[in-house]
């Protein structure tokens, strides 16, 4: 414990550390909505476009996060066809910033979120869509009202995996939010720099923590899972 303290009294590690809640914080909430809405929209199928958004939202699960990282660098850098526009019109830029970091867990962790809601909902629609049908109710009230109800479970176990896999995020937030001390770096960067420095005792403890931060995340996610 007090090695645990003493590395923390270090303004670098409580940097990253206060980083990291913010982007967890941030994250979670992004994925309880925007992770709902992508799996509400690839749940209904017939609809143009539907495979080209199912093959953006599953990238991030099969492509190497550096290589995404990468490609996220080349699309939002200063120069690139997204973030040129970006950051002349809207002033908001991605590389080496708050809003890179926030955007690299985002994707990492989206896939995880999305695809066990949008099975959920297929399954909701194929079993209770078609009853809720018979008594009158239009598509939005049996999408709010029937089948997200249904899918709670799903969205929980979704979120629980999405976070902790966004938290243990390094490739692509090295790529694109940089690995600047006291303003990108969050704690699995520390992490990685303690090793690379040879700092193995103080890596040791910032897993330690950042594994317990995650299974207490995760139980919580469970418990709202069985209400």
């Amino acid at each position: 414990m007090p090695d645990l303290l003493a590395a923390l009294a270090e303004p670098a590690l409580r940097s990253a550390l206060v980083l990291s809640a913010q982007v967890a914080a941030l994250t979670l909430l992004v994925h309880a909505t925007l992770g709902t809405a992508l799996a509400a929209a690839l749940a209904r199928r017939g609809w143009r476009g539907r495979w080209l958004l199912d093959v953006l939202v599953t990238l991030p699960l099969v492509f190497p996060p550096v290589a995404t990282g990468f490609l996220l660098l080349w699309l939002l850098g200063r120069h690139g066809a997204v973030g040129a526009p970006l950051r002349e019109h809207l002033g908001l830029d991605f590389v080496f910033s708050f809003a890179g970091v926030l955007l690299a867990s985002v994707l990492a962790g989206l896939p995880l979120v999305v695809k066990p809601v949008q099975a959920a909902l297929e399954s909701a629609a194929a079993r209770l869509g078609e009853a809720a049908r018979t008594l009158g109710k239009n598509e939005w009230q049996i999408l709010l009202q029937v089948l997200l109800p249904a899918t709670r479970r799903a969205l929980a176990a979704g979120l629980a995996l999405g976070l902790a896999r966004s938290v243990g995020e390094v490739g692509i937030t090295l790529m694109l939010g940089g690995n600047v001390e006291g303003r990108t770096t969050t704690v699995s960067l520390a992490i990685y720099n303690a090793v690379m420095g040879g700092e193995f005792a103080q890596a040791a403890l910032l897993s330690a923590l950042l594994g317990a931060v995650a299974l207490a995340v995760f139980a919580a996610l469970r418990r709202l899972e069985a209400l």
